[in-house]
């Protein structure tokens, strides 16, 4: 089970490493614009605020590796940074998306999941 734990932990991470890139550096291009449904003067006035918050995402996606790294070790580090994302997701859904709950929350849920059955 810890190695399933692990891929989706990965996974958790990657996915928010993408939103990094996402946030920070395509917020106003057409990826970015199609990824977040936005026009080009909404994501252009709000730039700043979006790399503000893909920072944030690297820095969970950074912990979930740092988790991953310290191996056993880590199950604590994991779950921290893991129900991290599950209260960032809940909030986003809450009062931005209901789709983050999906993009964001449940995976980090699945991988919780699996972190604390191993």
């Amino acid at each position: 089970m810890s190695i399933a734990a692990s891929i989706a932990v990965a996974l958790v991470a990657l996915l928010h490493a993408w939103f990094l890139v996402l946030e920070m550096f395509l917020w106003d291009k057409p990826a970015g614009l199609k990824a977040f449904g936005q026009t080009l003067e909404a994501a252009r006035a709000s730039k700043v605020l979006a790399a503000n918050q893909g920072l944030y995402n690297g820095f969970l996606a950074a912990g979930l590796l740092w988790g991953l790294f310290l191996g056993p070790a880590g199950s604590g580090v994991k779950v921290f940074f893991l129900l991290c994302v599950i209260v960032a997701g809940v909030y986003g859904a809450a009062t931005a998306s209901r789709k983050i709950l999906f993009v964001q929350a449940l995976p980090a849920a699945i991988a919780l999941g699996l972190v604390l059955a191993s």
